[in-house]
């Protein structure tokens, strides 16, 4: 039972599931005068029941993300399009520009129930309040009732990440 694996092994291994991308967004109004806004790309993401509506997004543990929803209950996603490849890079970069300057150049509007910004563009809208935080070794599993779900984006097909790269489905 001692036996564990390998990093490397199981980070291969796990890059050849594909995943939907999305960007998970957050107000945080206790960071200067008018808040800020705070992004995440996420392709651990997945819906976890219909009755009641939940979903759960993995991030991970300290990352200004997990500090901040730990605080803040409420949160939404947008369902990347795959036009908006350049967004979720942006947004998954390590060491990266202050939030503020991440939003600034991006078309989006605040969620009616979340306040968190929603993308425009995006393939479907989830808006959501934290029912549970589960610790899961790095990271934290926010498990989020849906507050509205919408489909605005009829164009374009999903953005998907393989092997290590954003795909697009043909």
């Amino acid at each position: 039972m001692g036996q564990t694996v390998d990093i490397d092994d199981f980070r291969a291994a796990m890059s050849r599931l594909a995943a939907g991308v999305v960007l998970v967004t957050a107000h945080d109004p206790d960071d200067g005068p008018r808040g800020e806004d705070v992004g995440m790309t996420a392709t651990a993401f997945m819906s976890v029941s219909l009755e009641p509506p939940l979903v759960l997004a993995s991030v991970r543990v300290g990352s200004r993300m997990d500090e901040l929803l730990e605080r803040q209950p409420r949160w939404a996603v947008s369902v990347l399009s795959e036009s908006q490849r350049h967004i979720a890079g942006r947004f998954a970069m390590r060491g990266r520009i202050s939030d503020r300057l991440l939003f600034e150049d991006i078309a989006y509007y605040r969620g009616h129930h979340s306040g968190a910004p929603v993308l425009g563009g995006a393939l479907s809208i989830l808006e959501c309040e934290t029912d549970q935080r589960v610790p899961a070794g790095d990271h934290t599993l926010v498990i989020g009732r849906v507050l509205a779900a919408r489909t605005p984006s009829a164009d374009g097909g999903p953005l998907s990440y393989f092997r290590g790269r954003y795909r697009y489905l043909s």
